[in-house]
């Protein structure tokens, strides 16, 4: 909460210094808009990096046998192995 009213006293400060082709209305509208998105952004849960860190191994782990980079490609099932030439003597 205090990043939102950190950010909203920075674009107050800002708004001093818009065009001054802009109406005040539009002025007012743009400033809306913006503190509504940093509304939006500071109500998102936010993941620590450490958490998030620990939740992207733990899901390589689990699927690292399904992983065709890791495990490799049988010939059999693979479309881009080499095709074999067939030569007439």
């Amino acid at each position: 909460m205090q990043i939102l009213k950190e950010c909203i006293l920075y674009l107050l400060k800002k708004s001093l210094y818009l065009p001054v082709t802009m109406s005040s209305s539009s002025n007012l509208v743009a400033m809306k808009k913006i503190v509504q998105q940093l509304r939006f952004e500071a109500s998102i849960n936010r993941v620590k990096v450490s958490q998030a860190a620990a939740d992207l191994q733990q899901f390589c782990m689990q699927n690292a046998m399904q992983d065709p980079l890791l495990t490799g490609v049988s010939s059999s099932t693979n479309p881009f192995r080499p095709q074999k030439v067939c030569s007439f003597l």
